[in-house]
């Protein structure tokens, strides 16, 4: 496996036929969680900004290799006061948050011990590598 396929997410909204360039989009571009992938001998170590999240607000899923992190924020309704001086909303744009990114991680990644905690607004989710199997020789025998 590629080690770039980390970064496969980049190529999600290609065209079905695979050859139309996705449309640029600044909603998607400045909603979308920066990440920072490293590796060294044990593990690979994915870190995502997600300020003012806590745990209880992302998901994270692992289906056959692909790693999906999503989370989803609606502002609650607001219930109406009889107050003289009750404020009204000018501009109104933090409704609704959401974002969901997928990473296609390596064969080498121990998907039984992945660990992730949000700490300071930042997400990170720690994948120990587990040892592949080696080349196995095969003796040919005479028939």
């Amino acid at each position: 496996m590629n080690d770039l396929a980390l970064f496969n997410d980049l190529f999600n909204d290609f065209g079905d036929d695979g050859y139309t360039m996705p449309a640029f989009s600044y909603k998607k571009m400045f909603h979308m969680p920066k990440v920072d992938v490293k590796e060294n001998k044990e593990n690979y170590t994915l870190t995502m900004d997600m300020p003012g999240k806590t745990d209880k607000d992302v998901d994270i899923e692992l289906n056959q290799n692909v790693l999906t992190v999503s989370s989803k924020d609606e502002v609650k309704k607001e219930e109406k006061s009889d107050k003289k001086d009750e404020t009204k909303w000018l501009i109104r744009e933090r409704t609704v948050s959401s974002f969901k990114r997928s990473f296609t991680l390596p064969d080498d990644v121990d998907s039984e011990k992945l660990t992730a905690n949000v700490k300071d607004g930042v997400l990170t989710v720690s994948m120990p590598r587990k040892a592949l199997a080696q080349p196995k020789h095969i003796a040919i025998t005479k028939a």
